[in-house]
């Protein structure tokens, strides 16, 4: 197979598309639409963002120690980029995107109630990496949409939301569900 050669970069895809929301339900709030977001560890879970400096949300995360991971779907992407062009220096962007703010179970910013699940996090530490800088977080709460819990098993039906992705600059549905962990060597 012949390849082409690239400069080194970021070709990692597809990433989820994901709005972070941040600030105060009380007071100051913001949304932050990312892509360079992952889960990092498991016990405990734990998560990271990487911010540009620059951005209104950085200095906000910087100073609470906390923001909400808002995952994505096709119904929000016009929201999703939407909130990440814009600044929130300039927009209310719950109020222009007609998003709602909701109070989370553990930490003081806010969730947007119309993503299908959001992830509380806590800040543990700030590490800087060079354009960005990597938020890593405890995750401290996760609020899930009721209609999406299988009534027979419990479990989250994140696929059902019509999950948003990104990759190289462009947003993208999910297709359809190709097997489950172990498929491959599963006995008939």
């Amino acid at each position: 197979m012949a390849k082409v050669s690239f400069k080194p970069g970021t070709l990692i895809y597809p990433l989820p598309a994901v709005m972070v929301s941040c600030g105060d339900i009380d007071g100051e709030m913001n949304i932050l639409t990312v892509a360079w977001t992952g889960t990092i560890c498991s016990d405990p879970p734990m998560c990271y963002i990487s911010v540009r400096k620059e951005r209104h949300s950085h200095a906000i995360i910087s100073r609470t120690g906390e923001f909400v991971i808002n995952l994505t779907t096709v119904a929000l992407a016009y929201a999703t980029d939407w909130c990440g062009v814009k600044s929130g220096r300039d927009f209310n962007k719950f109020r222009e995107m007609r998003l709602t703010p909701e109070r989370g179970q553990v930490v003081r910013a806010p969730l947007i109630a119309q993503s299908p699940l959001n992830i509380e996090c806590r800040v543990t530490e700030i590490k800087p990496l060079g354009s960005h800088d990597m938020f890593l977080a405890e995750v401290v709460a996760v609020d899930a949409d009721e209609k999406l819990i299988d009534k027979a098993t419990g479990a989250f039906q994140l696929n059902h939301a019509q999950p948003l992705a990104y990759s190289h600059g462009r947003y993208y549905g999910l297709g359809e569900r190709l097997g489950g962990f172990g498929f491959s060597v599963k006995k008939k």
